[in-house]
C-alpha cells in the first residue's frame, strides 16, 4: 500500500481581513473561528488518518518560522517557504516534489490552511475513501460542497455520473470545472442539483499527478521533476529560490483541472466555509438580539446587524446599521457589509501611497 501524506497550502494573504490580518501575520495564523489559529485545525483534522510527518506545509518564505510555531506537532523541516507566490499550481508541484522524494508512489490530499470545516469524522471519511479510489485508479480527486446558497465568490464542479461509494461518501465523475459565476448563473447552478462548490481541496497519487502535469502543463511537470531532485538532496529551499523567480502565475485549476478528463468528485457532507472576508464570521458566532456579531470587547446602542471585532480595546457603536466595524493592530476600519469586498482594494490604494507599510 502506497505511502499516504498531505499538504497544506498556506501562502494567501488573507486581505480581506485586514487590519487584524497583515502580511506579516495573515489569516491562517488568525485563530478567527475557535481558539487555535486556522492552520493549526487544518492540521488537527488530520489526526489518526495522517500522521504529522507525513503532514506538509507550503507557505511564504517570510512565514516559515510563524508557521512553525503555530503547528509544533509538524517537523519544522515539513514547513517550507516559497520566496515568491507562484498561484497554486506551482505549490502543488512544490508539495508533490517533496512527497515524491521521499515516496514515488504516495498518494497525497492537497488541502487549505485557511477554512472552516465542521464534522471532522466526515471530512476524515471522504479523505480517506478519496486516497482509496487514487491509489487504485488512475484519477484526479476533488472535493466538491453541495451549495446551499447561489454563491458568487466560488468556483462550481458539474458532477456527472456516479462512480463509487466509499466510506458512506458518494464519488461522482466530474463533467467540468466552472469559474466563478454571476448572480443569475449562480442560481441556476444551484437549481439545476448537479453543480458543487469547488473546494480547491485535491487527492491523487503521485504518477497520476505527475503525468497529468505532463500531458496539461509541461512546465509544472518539469518544476516538480527539478523540485524532487533538490529535496533528495535536502536542498529544497535552494531549488526555489533559484526556479521560481523564472516561473509564471498559474493556479491548479487552469494548469490541470479544466483540462483533465479523468477527474472524479467526493460529494462533501461536511460543514465548510472558506471564510473568504468579514462577513463569514456571522456563520460562526451567535448574534445578539439585534443581529450584531459582537467578537471582543464592543458595546451597542441601537444598532443592527453589524459585525464589529474588537478585542484590544473598547469600541461603542450607536445608530449604525449593516457595518463592518474592526478594531486591530492599530487599525479603525468601517465598512458597509456589502463592500466588504472593497477591503482588498483598500490595503492596495494603502501600499501604494506607501507610508503604511508596517500596517499591511
Amino acid at each position: 500500500m502506497a505511502g499516504r501524506y498531505a499538504v497544506i497550502m498556506a501562502g494567501g494573504k488573507g486581505e480581506r481581513f485586514w487590519p487584524l490580518s497583515t502580511s506579516k501575520h495573515p489569516k491562517q495564523l488568525l485563530a478567527l473561528v475557535g481558539d487555535r489559529p486556522l492552520i493549526a485545525q487544518a492540521v488537527d483534522r488530520l489526526d489518526s488518518l495522517i500522521p504529522p510527518e507525513n503532514v506538509f506545509v507550503v507557505t511564504n518564505a517570510d512565514l516559515v518560522e510563524a508557521a512553525r510555531a503555530a503547528v509544533p506537532m509538524l517537523p519544522p523541516e515539513n514547513i517550507v517557504g516559497e520566496p515568491i507566490g507562484r498561484d497554486t499550481a506551482a505549490a502543488v508541484a512544490c508539495g508533490g516534489a517533496l512527497i515524491a522524494a521521499r515516496d514515488p508512489q504516495a498518494v497525497f490530499a492537497v488541502l487549505t490552511a485557511d477554512h472552516v470545516m465542521g464534522d471532522p469524522d466526515v471530512f476524515r471519511a471522504t479523505l480517506r475513501g478519496g486516497m482509496d479510489l487514487a491509489e487504485q485508479n488512475e484519477i484526479l480527486v476533488t472535493i466538491g460542497i453541495r451549495p446551499t446558497s447561489p454563491q458568487t465568490g466560488f468556483g462550481y464542479i458539474e458532477s456527472g455520473e456516479d462512480f463509487q461509494v466509499l466510506e458512506n461518501v458518494q464519488f461522482k465523475k466530474a463533467v467540468r470545472f466552472v469559474e466563478k459565476p454571476d448572480a443569475e448563473t449562480a442560481q441556476h447552478y444551484l437549481n439545476a442539483g448537479t453543480f458543487f462548490w469547488n473546494s480547491g481541496m485535491f487527492i491523487w497519487s503521485v504518477p497520476t499527478l505527475s503525468r497529468a502535469f505532463a500531458a496539461h502543463c509541461p512546465g509544472m511537470k518539469q518544476l516538480m521533476d527539478e523540485l524532487k531532485e533538490y529535496a533528495a538532496r535536502g536542498e529544497i529551499h535552494r531549488g526555489l529560490e533559484k526556479i521560481y523567480p523564472t516561473l509564471g502565475k498559474i493556479s491548479i485549476d487552469y494548469a490541470l483541472m479544466e483540462k483533465a478528463d479523468n477527474i472524479v468528485m467526493a460529494c462533501g457532507t461536511f460543514a465548510w466555509d472558506d471564510v473568504g472576508s468579514w462577513p463569514a464570521l456571522e456563520n460562526h458566532f451567535s448574534p445578539d438580539e439585534n443581529g450584531n456579531t459582537l467578537i471582543g470587547t464592543c458595546e451597542q446602542i441601537d444598532s443592527k446587524n453589524n459585525i464589529i471585532y474588537s478585542k484590544d480595546r473598547l469600541t461603542a457603536v450607536i445608530g449604525a446599521e449593516n457595518l463592518v466595524v474592526v478594531q486591530a493592530e492599530g487599525v479603525t476600519l468601517v465598512c458597509p457589509k456589502e463592500r466588504a469586498q472593497d477591503i482588498k482594494k483598500m490595503v492596495a490604494a494603502l501600499k501604494e501611497k506607501g507610508s503604511f507599510e508596517e500596517l499591511l
